[in-house]
């Protein structure tokens, strides 16, 4: 494995992610991307309420819109806040004045759609997801599932997918409904493996996986104490066993991001794994770690720091 091939740019961090990012790095990171290979872009209405969808979609107005592949969500729309309304708590800051709701509905799908080609400002989307139907399974599988079905058929959508961070609700899905592929966030780790038996399933029903959180949100990318694990403080004990994991790939020469981005991409079910960047340096050393060469006995020896 070499290149960005099966790599995309997750554009949550360009959405202002707990920490402003200006116009300009936005821009930059997503031509850097692009400079380093990788075609796949990944974002969602949430994902700075709009601002995400927004920012990449002019920075990629540069390159031919054929040569990449453009992914964004349903299942919230956004909504100006109500007069004299406490706005709910977000993980982005500096955001425009709506906030996203949930809406599984068809209008609601059709909404969100149309809302983000027109952030985008593009055509089309070459993959859909139903983003975290978490509290609402009933209204995904009654309505948001069966009409972005109906628009891949008539070929305004490309593919169709669900994007989580939970394995059950997922595996569930993939049983049920006529899925391209699934997007599973910080479930199949070098830390976390609760995914694999998923990720197995997809295999046998040629389901394509696109893995998100591939550094659990940063604690694989810098195991010290205060580093999160799906966005809040990790707990000790958990710092402790991605510490145990870096000083196996220490002995190895092997920087620990680079074994966590490799191990993913070894899965066979694995087509894209997403990386989260909010400057060009950050996803230059990601694309970086993603062809370093590695030692196959490290595995082996990560695996027995797990048992």
């Amino acid at each position: 494995m070499s290149g960005a091939a099966r790599l995309g740019l997750g554009c949550a961090p360009l959405g202002n992610l707990f920490t402003a990012v200006s116009e300009a790095d936005a821009e930059a990171t997503v031509h850097a991307a692009w400079a380093q290979g990788i075609r796949f872009f990944d974002t969602a209405p949430q994902y700075g309420h709009g601002l995400s969808e927004v920012r990449v979609g002019r920075a990629l107005a540069a390159f031919p819109r054929d040569e990449y592949t453009l992914v964004s969500k349903v299942g919230r729309v956004l909504v100006p806040p109500a007069p004299d309304s406490v706005r709910p708590a977000s993980s982005f800051v500096d955001i425009p004045s709506v906030d996203p709701v949930f809406d599984f509905s068809r209008d609601g799908v059709l909404r969100s759609l149309d809302d983000s080609l027109r952030r985008l400002g593009v055509d089309r989307l070459d993959i859909v997801h139903v983003h975290d139907p978490d509290d609402h399974e009933a209204a995904a599988l009654a309505t948001a599932f069966p009409t972005l079905i109906e628009l891949r058929e008539q070929g305004v959508i490309g593919k169709v997918g669900c994007g989580m961070n939970q394995v059950a609700m997922l595996a569930r899905f993939v049983e049920q409904i006529d899925l391209d592929c699934i997007l599973l966030a910080g479930r199949y780790s070098l830390l976390d493996r609760s995914g694999s038996a998923l990720l197995q399933r997809c295999v046998d029903r040629e389901v394509d996986v696109i893995v998100g959180g591939v550094f659990n949100s940063g604690l694989l990318a810098n195991p010290v104490v205060g580093a999160t694990f799906d966005y809040t403080a990790a707990p000790p004990a958990l710092v402790a066993r991605a510490q145990a994991l870096q000083s196996v790939c220490e002995r190895f020469g092997v920087p620990l991001p680079a074994a966590a981005l490799q191990f993913v991409l070894r899965h066979p079910a694995v087509t894209t794994a997403l990386l989260g960047a909010r400057s060009a340096a950050e996803i230059e050393a990601d694309v970086a770690y993603a062809s370093l060469p590695v030692d196959p006995a490290l595995w082996s020896a990560l695996d027995d720091v797990l048992v």
